[in-house]
């Protein structure tokens, strides 16, 4: 920034007394870098010259007009010069983004319709982005979540918003009618997005035509709002602003969301589901970063606080047996994890999700007793059950066995293992189990009539 209003070149050998003796290693590595991306220019050194430097022109002058304001680029975007509808407040686009975003999580959690009816929810086109970004899979009329998707619950801060518009990215970059929208300038305007003003309006005139073509998913994603009755303004929310902020430090979108709404606003904790409230364990007491579940070592699990879509989330790996008005109580078992697994969800990750959104209460012993979190044997039976699911595997087929002699057996085990159906099969005892029967049976009666 020291170099963007010089009026001429700086010169090398200057810049090395604001660097520290230690950090030029560092400061090579960042020129190299900004003249590798044509951000510097440095001149070829000469005897009759010494080495300078400078910024390239173009990044220069559009450095400049986006921290003054000027030219007609609207690097931070035209205000809306109509009047603000009333009902348009920063708690309002904030439950807004949260309703939006909280039908995506329970879409992927498959809450919003357990019985396979299509009842609401996020629009079609983000089912279908969901789907194909593997966060969720269609089997018959009813969604599952996948392996994929329950990752996606325990993303820090923000992860979830950017995976989510990075599949939307690749997605365009796919689509046929793409309507003139390309990923790069659609990377720009999101970070345009970012550097908005929550709660202030924006002219949507003046963005382009391929940028008016991203506000309606922005609109179902919840990034943006666009009163029906003024539909040349367009208001970011939390979602859009938080894009690019420090919050990625917490545990999950969520608690990201709720320490931002925290701090802007100083108001009494949320009641309502933080975005990335299906993994965040903070969206409840709007501290971000403190738990709400606690593991026994009798495998029991008490969750306080719990929204239902936290709830749904907790009831992919655990029975649940009670709720109360602020609590919910359950228990790990055989049973709860081997339907987690068959869904994708791993032992580790059903690990980690209790260990992140852990109690205070379990933190301090842990701490006091210098032990993991969660208890040693419920951690090691989490495994073990996972484990059971990979000893064995069930085949569907047929099993093949009294035959008229061994020479028969061996030649039919044989053909099976030639066409590729033979599973298993014991010459001791004179059998084998085959996935299909249909050209074993075939090739039996052409043998009979050869034989007779």
């Amino acid at each position: 920034m020291a170099i963007l209003y010089m009026p001429k070149p700086m010169l090398l050998e200057d810049l090395d007394v604001w660097v520290k003796p230690e950090s030029r290693r560092q400061k090579d590595q960042a020129i190299s870098t900004l003249r590798s991306l044509h951000i510097l220019q440095i001149t070829v050194p000469s005897k009759e010259r010494p080495q300078e430097m400078q910024l390239t022109t173009n990044f220069k002058n559009s450095l400049r007009l986006a921290l003054e304001g000027g030219g007609t680029h609207n690097s931070f975007g035209v205000p809306s010069s109509l009047p603000v509808p009333p009902e348009i407040t920063v708690p309002f686009l904030d439950r807004y983004a949260r309703r939006k975003w909280e039908d995506i999580l329970h879409y992927i959690v498959n809450t919003v319709n357990p019985g396979g009816a299509d009842l609401g929810g996020p629009k079609s086109s983000v089912k279908n982005l969901l789907v194909a970004g593997q966060l969720v899979r269609r089997q018959g009329s009813a969604v599952g979540i996948t392996q994929a998707g329950f990752t996606f619950l325990l993303q820090e801060a923000n992860a979830q918003v950017w995976t989510l518009l990075l599949l939307w990215l690749e997605a365009t970059d796919h689509a046929e009618d793409a309507a003139g929208m390309e990923s790069t300038d659609m990377l720009s305007f999101l970070f345009l997005l970012a550097s908005l003003e929550l709660g202030r309006p924006y002219d949507t005139n003046a963005l382009t035509e391929a940028r008016r073509n991203m506000l309606p998913s922005l609109l179902d994603f919840g990034l943006i709002y666009i009163p029906s009755h003024k539909p040349q303004q367009y208001f970011p929310t939390r979602l859009a602003t938080t894009l690019t902020s420090s919050s990625s430090a917490l545990r999950s979108a969520g608690a990201g969301f709720s320490a931002a709404l925290a701090a802007a606003t100083a108001a009494r904790p949320s009641n309502g589901l933080t975005p990335g409230g299906g993994g965040g364990g903070g969206g409840e007491d709007g501290k971000g970063g403190s738990g709400s579940i606690i593991v026994e070592t009798n495998y029991r699990v008490y969750a306080y606080g719990q929204t239902p879509l936290q709830i749904a989330v907790l009831s992919l790996f655990c029975k649940l047996k009670l709720r109360f008005a602020d609590m919910v109580s359950g228990r790990l078992t055989r049973n709860s994890i081997r339907n987690a697994v068959e869904r994708g969800i791993t032992a580790d990750q059903i690990i980690s999700y209790l260990a992140a959104h852990a109690h205070e209460q379990m933190h301090r012993m842990a701490a006091a007793r210098s032990r993991p979190i969660l208890p040693p044997t419920v951690i090691d039976q989490i495994r073990l059950w996972q484990l059971e699911t990979e000893r064995m595997t069930t085949t569907s087929g047929f099993l093949f066995r009294d035959f008229d002699s061994p020479r028969e057996y061996d030649d039919i085990a044989g053909y099976a293992a030639e066409i590729g159906v033979l599973v298993w099969r014991n010459d001791k005892l004179g059998m084998f189990f085959a996935s299909k029967h249909e050209q074993i049976r075939d090739y039996l009666k052409l043998r009979k009539k050869a034989e007779d």
